[in-house]
């Protein structure tokens, strides 16, 4: 049987912590290298991934000069080359590189030493994102930390432009929050969303995506501003506008969906929702199909919303996506669609009793239908 996959393993092991050892160790000769190895490692068993980060950053400010300039400096001589410039995505890099950002984090985030680790992040972040290290600095020191990722945004390198709005997004996944408004770093995103780039505009997407969980006006007008503006190709700027609006979209947004260009009310009609069975077990799937008829040539955005019965007897609503497309006058299609319900799900808790299931297209719901989740009983 094979051994299961391990990211944090996978991350960080023996092979990459000797290889984060060697570089150190050539930019200062006087390094414990076996010692450090050895007191890194032997403490994986207990920890996971991001606990393996800053382990290694806290093992760093033991084995390195005590003097934190003096420590910076050998870690920044020790950095390997830049990631290469000619990629333009998913260039992520080596998590080995993730404690640097995390010692600068734990040990220089002050007065003191600010201008020597804001320069030192800019550099790191060339090798390894340090989206999360910045965050503290952004809520410590706003200014300085703000006009450093300013030049971050008019780089020429594209991990640093990226750093420019990925470091300074309101909802970063696994992240600190910030603590300075939303507004703030809309004059980077100006600066940012004509990247020729794909990390950096993915990047500057999902910032606007984390906007409009919050001031959904504000996404709408800046897209609107940003598609007239003729600064981004057309493709690419469909890719940001269609990107940034996904939670919008998933609401149901009638706004966001016109400049997706989907109308409110399509003149498409529903001739038949049905689902297979009423009654479904709990590892079995909802099986269901719905018939359109367009009259007129039409965009469609077809949706379907599960709506999970809670603990407390309550719902909870999930929108899914079943399919985009474009009806000629007088075509009609056939969608079919089965959704599982897994047992043990990892996201969700099932519970049995009746649930609902609803179609929507374009965002106006038109048509649903109830069933039961019952548990998988063994005769």
């Amino acid at each position: 049987m094979s051994e299961k996959f391990s990211l944090k393993d996978e991350l960080f092991n023996p092979k990459k912590v000797h290889l984060l050892a060697n570089e150190l160790k050539s930019a200062y000769p006087t390094f414990q290298q076996k010692e450090f190895e050895s007191e890194v490692v032997s403490a994986f068993v207990e920890l996971e991934l991001k606990a393996r980060i800053t382990h290694i950053a806290r093992m760093l400010k033991t084995y390195l000069p005590s003097d934190y300039e003096t420590a910076v400096n050998i870690i920044l001589k020790a950095l390997p080359p830049e990631l290469d410039p000619t990629l333009n995505d998913d260039d992520f890099g080596d998590f080995i590189y993730a404690p640097y950002g995390k010692f600068i984090m734990l040990y220089g985030c002050n007065k003191e030493y600010l201008e020597l680790s804001l320069d030192a992040l800019a550099e790191i972040t060339k090798r390894f994102s340090v989206e999360f290290a910045i965050r503290d600095f952004i809520n410590a020191f706003p200014k300085e930390s703000l006009d450093m990722l300013k030049r971050c945004a008019l780089s020429k390198n594209y991990h640093q432009r990226r750093l420019a709005s990925e470091g300074l997004r309101p909802k970063l996944p696994w992240a600190k929050r910030l603590t300075i408004d939303y507004h703030e770093p809309l004059e980077l995103l100006e600066l940012l969303y004509g990247d020729q780039t794909r990390y950096v505009t993915r990047s500057v997407a999902n910032h606007l995506n984390d906007i409009a969980k919050v001031d959904a006006p504000l996404v709408l007008e800046t897209l609107k501003r940003w598609r007239a503006s003729k600064k981004q190709s057309q493709k690419e700027m469909e890719f940001i506008v269609n990107h940034a609006l996904r939670t919008l979209v998933k609401e149901g947004s009638v706004e966001a969906l016109a400049l997706l260009g989907y109308k409110q009310n399509p003149k498409v009609e529903l001739t038949r929702f049905s689902i297979a069975k009423t009654t479904v077990q709990i590892g079995e799937a909802l099986n269901f199909e719905l018939h359109l008829e367009a009259k007129e040539e039409t965009k469609l955005m077809v949706d379907y919303t599960i709506f999970f019965l809670t603990k407390v007897g309550k719902y909870s609503p999930k929108v899914h996506k079943l399919k985009r497309l474009t009806l000629e006058a007088g075509e009609s299609v056939t969608l079919k669609k089965r959704h599982p319900f897994r047992a043990n799900m990892t996201t969700r808790k099932l519970y049995q009793g009746e649930h609902r299931i609803e179609v929507q297209i374009n965002g106006r719901v038109v048509s649903k239908a109830t069933f039961v989740l019952r548990e998988k009983y063994n005769i």
